[in-house]
C-alpha cells in the first residue's frame, strides 16, 4: 500500500510571528520555517504504517516555493520514502491546495492520503474535506487513532462529545489530530540518508489547474495585548472586585 502524505511549510511554531507593517500579511523576512505540526504527525503515522509492514512506501508532498525541499527533507529523515515539490510563488488557498493535491494523487494512485487537519499559518481546516470531496472518497477527520486492515480503515476520532469510531472503505483521506502520536526526533545517520532519496520537482502550471484564490485577505492585525493581572492579600478582596470592578456578582 502506497500512502501519501502533504506536507507544509510554515514558520516554526516556537517563533512569534510579526505582522507586517501595513498589515497585508505575516512577515516572513528572516523568520525560521519548519514543518507544520499536524503535517509532522500525519508523517511519523505514514511511517509507522510503513514499520508494521501495513504501507510498502510512504510519499511526501508540498506545495509552495523551492525552498519546501527543506521540509520534505525533514519529512524523508523522519522515514518517509522520496518527496514531490509542486513548485510555486503564489500561495494557494485551501480550495487550490485540493486541487493540486488531486492531480498528485491522479498520478501517484495512493491508497491513503495521511495528512495533517490543518496549517497553524491559515487555519483554515478545509482542505483535507475539498480533497475528499474533489476525489470522491470517504474521509475522517481529526483523527485520534488509525487502524488498517486489508481494504479498511478503522479511524477513532475526536469530537466534542468525546470519541466516534468509523470504518472506511480504502482508497481514503484521513486528517491527523495533535493526539495521534509523538512525532518521533530524526537521527543524524537518516539525516544524512534523507539527502540522497529523492525529489521530484514539478511546476504547479503543469498541471493546469485553476488556484486562483476565492478568498481575500483583508486585513491582519496582532490581538490585542492582555492587561497584567493583580495579586490580592485575600477572598474578600477578590469577591469586592468581581462585585465592584467587574460587576460579575
Amino acid at each position: 500500500m502506497k500512502v501519501l502524505v502533504p506536507v507544509k511549510r510554515v514558520i516554526d511554531s516556537n517563533v512569534k510571528a510579526r505582522v507586517k507593517s501595513d498589515q497585508t500579511g505575516v512577515d516572513l523576512a528572516n523568520v525560521k520555517m519548519s514543518i507544520n505540526p499536524f503535517c509532522e504527525i500525519a508523517v511519523e503515522e505514514a511511517v509507522r504504517l510503513k514499520e508494521k509492514g501495513v504501507a510498502e512506501e510512504v510519499v511526501v508532498v508540498s506545495i509552495g516555493v523551492a525552498q519546501a525541499q527543506e521540509t520534505l527533507r525533514t519529512a524523508l529523515a523522519m522515514g518517509a520514502d522520496r518527496g514531490v515539490l509542486v513548485q510555486t510563488d503564489a500561495d494557494p488557498g485551501p480550495l487550490g491546495v485540493a486541487k493540486l493535491l488531486k492531480a498528485v494523487i491522479d498520478e501517484e494512485s495512493p491508497k491513503l492520503v495521511l495528512m495533517g487537519k490543518q496549517a497553524i499559518d491559515g487555519d483554515n481546516n478545509a482542505a483535507g474535506q475539498m480533497l475528499a470531496a474533489l476525489l470522491g472518497w470517504p474521509q475522517a477527520t481529526f483523527a485520534y487513532r488509525i487502524e488498517i486492515a486489508g481494504e479498511k480503515a478503522t479511524v477513532t476520532r475526536e469530537v466534542d462529545g468525546g470519541l466516534q469510531t468509523l470504518e472506511l472503505d480504502l482508497p481514503a483521506v484521513i486528517t491527523a489530530d495533535l493526539r495521534l502520536n509523538e512525532p518521533r526526533y530524526a537521527s543524524l545517520p537518516n539525516i544524512m540518508k534523507a539527502k540522497k532519496k529523492p525529489i521530484d520537482v514539478k511546476e504547479a502550471a503543469s498541471y493546469g489547474v485553476d488556484i486562483a484564490p476565492r478568498l481575500t485577505v483583508l486585513k491582519v492585525t496582532e490581538p490585542p495585548k492582555r492587561q497584567a493581572g493583580v495579586k490580592l492579600e485575600s477572598a474578600a478582596d477578590l469577591v469586592s472586585k468581581l462585585k465592584n470592578e467587574a460587576g460579575v456578582l
